[in-house]
This record gives C-alpha cells, sequence and structure tokens, in this order.
C-alpha cells in the first residue's frame, strides 16, 4: 500500500518562499487523466517551529481562507524563525463548488479522517493531512465557519484528550489565538475530524468557528488574522512575544440541549448566537407556510446555556439545526 497518493509540486523543507500544489490524483469524466489542485504556500525561515494553518475544509466557509491569504501575503520568510505552511482551500474540489461536501464524491472531509490512501478523493486527502503533514507540525490551526447555513459566535475549539499535557497545550494555543470564548470538544467530539486526526498524531491543535453566513464579515476575518499572528508571536515564529488571554470555556454537553426543527416551515428566529439562554425561553416561531390552517408553534429552549450558533436558513426542513447551545466548563 502506497504512504500518499497525494504529490506535491514544491519541496516542504526548502528555505525561503515557495508557492505551489499539492496534486490530487483522481480521474473522473471531467479529468480522466489530470489532477486536482490543492494549493499551498510554504514561508521557511531559519531554525524554529511548525506552524500548519488549514482552511477551506469545508468547501463554503471563507473567513479563515480569507484570513490565511492575507498572511501568504504579509509574511516574509527572512522575518521567521521556523516555518509556515498554509493551505487556503484544503478541500479544494469543494472550495471550488462553495459546497460544504466535495463534489467528486460527495463526502464531508471533516467526517473523513483517519483517511485511506486508496480510498476515494476525500479520503485520499485526510490520509495525506494525518499521515504526511500533520508529523511535520509543532502547532495545527483548522479554521471554520457556519458555512451557508449557520452563524458561530467565534471561538476556538478544544479537544479535551485524555493526555492532559496534550490537552494543556491545546488550551494555550487557544489562549494564544486570543478569543474571549472556548468551545472544549469533549464526549459530543467526532473522531473522523481534524482535531481528533491531531490527537492520534500527538500534534497540538484548534480549530474555530468563525460566524458565517456564506460570505465573509471584515470584523470576523480581522479576528482571524490577528489570531494566527498572536500564536505565530507565542510560538517564537515572528518577533514579539503575544500574552495569553484567558477565556469563557462551554462545551455541549448533550445534544437534547440544543434545537432542531420538529417539522418542515419557516424558522422566525429571535434569539442569536453569542446571548445567554433560560429553559423555557423563547427560541423563535416555525410557521408552515404551505398549510397556512395549521397554527404556528413557539420554539422554546430546553436547558440554560449558551447560544453557540444559529442556523441562517430561513426555510428549515425536519431534522435541520436551529440553535446550538453549550454550558459553562466549571
Amino acid at each position: 500500500m502506497p504512504a500518499t497518493r497525494v504529490s506535491t509540486s514544491i519541496d516542504l523543507d526548502a528555505p525561503g518562499r515557495h508557492v505551489g500544489e499539492f496534486r490530487l490524483r483522481w480521474s473522473d469524466n471531467s479529468n480522466p487523466l489530470g489532477h486536482y489542485p490543492i494549493p499551498v504556500t510554504s514561508l521557511k525561515g531559519g531554525a524554529g517551529p511548525v506552524a500548519l494553518f488549514i482552511g477551506g475544509t469545508h468547501g463554503d466557509e471563507f473567513e479563515g481562507p480569507a484570513a490565511i491569504m492575507r498572511l501568504a501575503q504579509r509574511l516574509d520568510p527572512a522575518d521567521l524563525a521556523g516555518q509556515v505552511i498554509l493551505l487556503p482551500a484544503l478541500n479544494a474540489p469543494a472550495f471550488a463548488e462553495a459546497s460544504r461536501v466535495s463534489p467528486l464524491d460527495g463526502a464531508n472531509l471533516n467526517r473523513a479522517f483517519p483517511g485511506d490512501p486508496n480510498g476515494g478523493p476525500t479520503a485520499m486527502i485526510a490520509d495525506f493531512v494525518e499521515t504526511e503533514l500533520l508529523p511535520r507540525a509543532d502547532a495545527v490551526v483548522d479554521l471554520h465557519s457556519g458555512g451557508k447555513a449557520s452563524f458561530f459566535q467565534p471561538c476556538t475549539l478544544v479537544t479535551h484528550c485524555a493526555d492532559r499535557s496534550l490537552y494543556e497545550a491545546n488550551l494555550a494555543l487557544a489562549r494564544a489565538f486570543g478569543l474571549p470564548l472556548i468551545w472544549r470538544l469533549g464526549a459530543q467530539n467526532d473522531d473522523r475530524s481534524v482535531n481528533a486526526a491531531a490527537e492520534r498524531q500527538r500534534v497540538p491543535m484548534i480549530a474555530t468557528e468563525l460566524g458565517g453566513g456564506g460570505g465573509t464579515d471584515p470584523e470576523i476575518t480581522d479576528l482571524a488574522e490577528t489570531g494566527l499572528l498572536r500564536m505565530l508571536g507565542n510560538m517564537g515564529i515572528v518577533a514579539g512575544e503575544t500574552e495569553p488571554r484567558n477565556a469563557r470555556i462551554v462545551e455541549t454537553a448533550s445534544p437534547a440541549s440544543s434545537l432542531y426543527a420538529t417539522s418542515d416551515g419557516v424558522f422566525d428566529r429571535v434569539a442569536a448566537a453569542g446571548q445567554e439562554t433560560k429553559s423555557g425561553a423563547l427560541a423563535g416561531r416555525l410557521h408552515h407556510v404551505f398549510e397556512p390552517e395549521r397554527p404556528s408553534r413557539d420554539v422554546t429552549f430546553r436547558s440554560d446555556g449558551f447560544i453557540l450558533a444559529h442556523t441562517c436558513r430561513g426555510l428549515v426542513r425536519r431534522g435541520e439545526l436551529l440553535h446550538l447551545v453549550a454550558q459553562d466548563v466549571t
């Protein structure tokens, strides 16, 4: 079995600025004998740690990729004590379609790890990241937002590892990034994500959720760029030491705390991400537009908590997330 079927056009070990692509070889009707390019920039200066910044794991999330592209043009390898590897569109086929899942196989990359070098295109990307890229890194950031469907209160995500030292390293990265909210991934975490892959490789890592809605918010993109630069400063890759910031830590303790549509309809939302809520408080109303004789229904919260995210969709289907609710970690 090959180590990977994904090749690279640049030498990641070479000093200086190198811009190229990872080549995802996948034969289909539109591209039978070529490859799908995944853009990569390597900025390597003097001796020091390696930071891996990933965007576009989901192809409809844009604040992270925008912040990464800003860094690609802002950083000079001559000023770096270490290396920064920038992947603004990891799931490039999905990114090209502004799609959460890949148009090549319909798969969700952040539910595909550890992947398979002989699997489909999404599994091949996941395997390449887990076996070839993560082992190179001393710290990893996977930049997400709510995509077209949702809006998240900006936060960093840390995996609550069984390995206490790795958990503390994850927390340190989140505090260096500097957002005032940390979402701890506990028992509800999915072990098919980049976060889970980093835990298996024992690499300190955070993810983010940075707004969403299908576009780029300038203030949130600024937060992302600033957070990445703060991390690089904290790691000593760029000049200037940045003090970590304390943050509120929340966790989605139970899926039962969040709200999901119980029928199709227009969700007339009242509550928003970033707000506190109480059990019984009004979240919104569900209007049955195609059944006008049917009374609209109040949707109320089931528990006290903090609203991490809300849906951006007006017309919702049964089973869709309306509000993601978390509780404080004490």
